[in-house]
């Protein structure tokens, strides 16, 4: 029953030995049901005792990073885990920390030999590429002159071996990024004396660095004089330019390209074996790689709780405060045996229970079904503790709630069949990790159950893709005159007729057997009748469910022993809510049954029917005049529903229900006030007698006894037998603040009481109006299927003739199709969806709910591991 309220909570005190201590907590992590009390809170990180370690860890996780990043950068498949491994001992540790530094070091040894082969690899291609293009550059026989933008050319008619002697050279490579900033600056810094040509390569460039690809041009500057040399090296260097020799002569440029082929051949080689052992070295590191990471987080997590214990002042072992729920305390005694027993210790663990006022946290027991309704609730916020817990009903009231709003049989079949998809591979899907998919995914019992339930409704609607099915046979009668058969009586599904406006005055003797009668859907009253219909449920949808809430809000008062509250708040309540708005549910009820267009009675007919808003305000306002009271017409005697035809009993019930809304107002304001008013002289009371007594013990020169200090019983529950106390009272379930007598005072529970008190009466109307949601979220989603079936489908058959009327059909499904999933599914289910949501969080659990809890947070290695499959 923890799904119903958490689990018990206890607080313990646990001695472990040093070198018990380890094992222990790895036993307790493997068994995830221990929350840690930090005892060290106001050290620092460095200051607690096993920092040093932790910073091991961290130092193991950095290099897990870094060698995951290598693999995943190699391409290389890292293996999934199949079993989980334990957390390693400390000596493991050593041995782990041991192979993980050699692992790193070699690789970063790899890699830094295979950048530094690699720059020189690309420096050797660079250059052949330079003594390539060099050859195309020398190879011209020109004399210089003045080229469009300034730069030096040769003119025909000097040989080369002339040109050499006037001019001196420079060769290198420059990214191509840069060319035309590094051409303009030649030419600018040497006013026009500097020859320039640049050819980009063939092939782009590995950078040795990053390894992304990058474009480079080969260039050759020619220039006179020490002067120039200096600024065109200065300028190579600005731009990183990358400046190679160039032998002048053709015979030395040949030798030199020979040369530097050679060397490129051989570093080829090595590269090539550089790359092989890397892989190898990665792929034999991914086999293990995933096993690493939960050691060294499972080790992680230990030190981490062990820094949260405390040092006994004989250092001989430590000290730790924990909650564990009740349910598990004989499971973690057993595990906390086993690991002494493993560890060899000489003293085993001793686990005692502490009483405490402190507030346990909250923990409920949630499997895969139920876990993603309590998390719909767990977003509002925590329960607190033994709190009654909305989550249970939500599992049934969620998907009905929003059935009633989504009613469509056709789109709850496909919502139904998505849902059981997930569900029936919900394995496979669970590793897709895409964050909108994954959100889909966790509530795929939701979704499931969302579809059911709006199967169901979509029954008892009669639609399906705004069409409904005449399954039984129609129960009604249709006085529809025409031209052909004047008077003539048509029954539903007997030839064609046209929407006509139904006068529900003859029909067969039994209605239609399940849902709406399927003639309504071609009648122009249709949603006159569908209006009043989801109206009126609506409304009785809305009192019952606010009325179960407030009912929930009895058994957290019986629960905490709390009966003043019941006087004072619950019943006050429920004498506001339901004379008023039950009785007005209740005379919707009296309607249906009374008053119908077969009565023979004139009086019964439906036009004679009296409204149920006007009667409720004329209720409200308790004006029965004359005016007020007039039939809608003369055939009819009376607006009363019952009672005799003055209505005498039923306004006398309306003025006494009035009369009891209006009194319970006073008690639900100044109940509480006044029982806080009463305890606090009780208190003081018992304060004074404690110190008149420990007067008169000092006059007689004793000491005085020591007693038991006086208990507040407004935090301290007498019958929890020494253990945790349970909160007794509204303000410990932090409903508006803390109720402890030192820090209140009448004033502020007599303002806290006062608005609590107007919120309720406003809630009332508020929320029961809310309600009306169901029916207007009803017809929209009916109304725009109803909107895609006429105005797209029935148009698209009838568009075009014969064999181009299949294109035509088509082409309109797949409009028709594309619209009712993106519109009428997704949309529409997911404005339902955030309504249902609003309709438990705001009119339901602010009955009773408060939300204000602490989550049970325990030491668990189950979310390491669920970090790694993540990852």
């Amino acid at each position: 029953m923890s799904i119903f309220r958490s689990e018990k909570m206890s607080l313990y005190q646990l001695f472990l030995q040093n070198e018990s201590a380890y094992r222990c907590m790895s036993e307790l992590g493997e068994l995830g049901c221990v929350e840690f009390r930090d005892l060290n809170s106001e050290a620092t990180a460095f200051q607690r005792t096993f920092s040093a370690e932790v910073t091991r860890c961290n130092e193991m996780e950095r290099k897990l990073r870094y060698l995951e990043a290598q693999i995943i950068k190699e391409g290389v498949k890292i293996d999934e885990l199949d079993d989980m491994p334990l957390a390693p001992l400390p000596k493991e540790m050593v041995d782990l920390e041991a192979a993980l530094d050699k692992m790193d070091s070699e690789l970063r040894e790899i890699n830094a030999n295979n950048e530094a082969l690699s720059k020189n690899f690309g420096s050797l291609t660079e250059m052949k590429f330079t003594l390539q293009n060099a050859e195309n550059f020398l190879g011209d026989v020109r004399t210089p002159e003045k080229n469009p933008s300034g730069a030096l050319t040769l003119e025909d008619g000097l040989t080369q071996q002339q040109a050499m002697q006037r001019f001196r050279f420079v060769t290198g490579v420059i990214s191509q990024e840069r060319a035309p900033g590094f051409e303009r600056m030649l030419w600018r810094a040497g006013r026009g004396n500097i020859y320039l040509r640049i050819a980009p390569l063939p092939e782009p460039l590995k950078d040795p660095v990053t390894g992304n690809d990058v474009l480079k041009s080969v260039f050759i500057a020619f220039y006179q004089g020490d002067q120039l040399k200096g600024r065109v090296k200065k300028i190579c260097e600005g731009y990183h330019a990358a400046l190679y020799p160039c032998p002048e002569s053709a015979a030395q440029r040949r030798e030199t390209s020979i040369g530097v082929f050679s060397r490129l051949q051989d570093l080829t080689t090595i590269l090539d074996q550089t790359k092989q052992h890397r892989h190898r070295v990665l792929e034999a590191s991914a086999k293990h790689l995933r096993s690493w990471v939960v050691k060294v987080r499972k080790i992680k997590g230990i030190f981490h709780s062990l820094n949260m214990l405390s040092v006994d002042v004989t250092s001989k072992a430590l000290i730790a405060e924990c909650w564990i729920p009740d349910a598990d305390v004989p499971r973690v005694r057993l595990a906390l045996k086993q690991a002494s027993e493993a560890s060899d210790s000489v003293f085993p663990p001793i686990l005692n229970e502490l009483p405490t006022n402190a507030k346990p946290p909250t923990y409920f027991r949630t499997n895969k079904f139920t876990y993603g309704f309590q998390a719909l609730v767990n977003a509002y916020g925590i329960a607190n503790y033994r709190e009654v817990n909305p989550g249970l009903y939500t599992i049934i009231t969620f998907p009905f709630l929003f059935a009633v709003m989504f009613g469509d049989g056709g789109h709850a079949l496909i919502v139904t069949m998505f849902a059981s998809w997930m569900c029936l591979n919900e394995e496979k899907l669970s590793k897709i990790k895409e964050e909108v998919f994954s959100i889909i995914f966790g509530g795929r019992y939701i979704i499931l159950l969302m579809g059911f339930f709006s199967i169901y409704t979509g029954f008892i609607y009669n639609d399906f893709f705004a069409k409904a099915f005449n399954i039984f046979g129609s129960a009604w009668v249709v006085n529809y005159p025409s031209e052909r058969h004047p008077g003539g009586e048509y029954l539903i599904g007997e030839g064609s007729m046209e929407s006509a406006m139904l006068v529900p005055d003859r029909h067969y003797d039994d209605p239609y057997p399940f849902g709406v009668d399927p003639v309504w859907v071609i009648a122009e009253n249709k949603i006159v009748f569908l209006n009043s219909y989801k109206m009126k449920l609506s409304i009785i949808f809305g009192v019952f469910h606010m009325s179960f809430g407030i009912f929930l809000n009895l058994w957290n008062f019986t629960y905490f022993k709390r009966r003043l509250a019941i006087l004072v708040e619950f019943l006050p309540r429920i004498l506001f809510f339901w004379p008023l708005f039950g009785y007005m549910m209740s005379l919707m009820f009296l309607k249906w049954v009374k008053y119908g267009a077969n009565k023979e009675d004139r009086v019964l007919k439906s036009d004679c029917a009296p409204s149920i808003l006007i009667t409720f305000i004329n209720m409200m306002l308790l004006s029965y005049g004359e005016d007020k009271t007039k039939p809608p017409n003369e055939e009819c005697k009376t607006v009363f529903m019952f009672g005799d035809d003055e209505g005498v009993t039923q306004k006398t019930l309306q003025i006494a229900f009035v009369v009891i809304a209006v009194l319970s107002v006073p008690v639900l304001l100044l109940g509480t006030p006044l029982q806080f008013k009463m305890k606090e002289n009780r208190m003081k009371k018992a304060r004074a007698s404690y110190s008149n007594d420990s007067g008169s013990s000092r006059s007689d020169g004793n000491e005085p006894e020591d007693r038991e200090p006086i208990v507040n019983s407004s935090t301290m529950n007498v019958e929890s037998g020494g253990k945790h106390p349970e909160p007794i009272g509204d303000y410990d379930q932090n409903q508006g603040g803390s109720h402890d007598d030192e820090h209140n005072t009448f004033g502020d529970v007599m303002i806290y009481q006062s608005i609590h008190t107007i919120e309720f009466v406003l809630e009332c109307i508020s929320h029961t109006a809310s309600y009306l949601r169901l029916w207007a979220l009803s017809l929209a989603h009916s109304q725009l299927s109803e909107v895609l079936w006429f105005m797209v489908l029935r148009i698209g058959f009838k568009a075009l003739p014969g064999y181009y009327g299949s294109i035509s059909i088509f082409l309109t499904f797949g409009f028709w199709a594309g619209a009712t999933v993106s519109i009428l599914i997704a949309m529409e289910g997911m404005s339902a969806f955030l309504h249902t949501l609003r309709l438990h969080w705001v009119e339901f659990q602010s009955k009773f709910y408060k939300g204000e809890g602490v989550k049970f947070h325990a030491f668990h290695f189950k979310r390491v591991t669920d970090d790694v499959k993540d990852d």
